[in-house]
């Protein structure tokens, strides 16, 4: 019979994970050693062995969990928001309160993701497409006719761009966090700048957790 799993396996995997991912979002994928992730992860390289095969395995496990968090998002907010405005702005929260806490995995599915085997990619783009047609189902749900005039899919695509990048111009410690701005990226992309609050309420994140601050450089 087997040896079964320690109770804290997949936290240590997930652990590895995350490290994995801010190696390769700061070094590179392929600069990046097994050596190196043994190490910052605190563990021997056999122990790192244990939990993954090797440094392909590492970034096909990074970008798929960040794909599945955010076709989670997808399922999630239908089950929150059943009415289509509502929804999106949902869907807007989970998706930049998800991004705020997955720099780096985000990083590595938009960036490295070209090093993966055409059939392991075309899985990962394929799962990313679900998710923008979630959103793209929204916004043709608010405008039909944008539908009809093929905008729903460039609208959405347009959306992402605000959301997938913030981290990019955000830094820790200032008045504004991504909880504050959920709901002015929601605001802008549903009524225009005319909509924006001067003043924006932050909004709690799904599951209480706290987050530091971040503002424009």
């Amino acid at each position: 019979m087997g040896r079964g799993r320690h109770a804290g396996y997949d936290d240590q995997r997930e652990a590895i994970l995350a490290r994995a991912a801010h190696l390769f979002a700061t070094r590179g994928y392929s600069a990046t050693s097994m050596n190196e992730v043994a190490e910052a992860c605190g563990l021997s390289k056999a122990t790192l062995y244990h939990y993954y095969r090797d440094k392909y395995a590492l970034l096909f496990s990074i970008a798929d969990s960040h794909v599945e968090r955010l076709q989670r998002i997808a399922a999630d907010a239908v089950v929150q928001a059943p009415e289509p405005q509502a929804r999106l702005r949902v869907l807007i929260r989970l998706l930049v309160d998800e991004y705020a806490d997955a720099q780096d995995a985000h990083w590595v599915l938009t960036s490295e993701v070209r090093f993966l085997e055409p059939a392991d990619r075309r899985r990962i783009l394929d799962r990313e497409r679900e998710v923008v047609q979630a959103f793209a189902d929204v916004v043709a749900a608010l405008r039909p006719d944008l539908r009809e005039a093929a905008l729903a899919k460039p609208l959405t695509m347009l959306l992402f761009g605000m959301v997938n990048w913030m981290f990019t111009w955000m830094k820790p410690d200032g008045p504004l966090d991504h909880d504050a701005m959920a709901p002015v990226v929601a605001d802008l992309f549903l009524g225009g700048l005319g909509a924006v609050q001067a003043k924006p309420s932050p909004q709690p994140s799904p599951g209480g957790r706290g987050r530091k601050k971040e503002t424009i450089t």
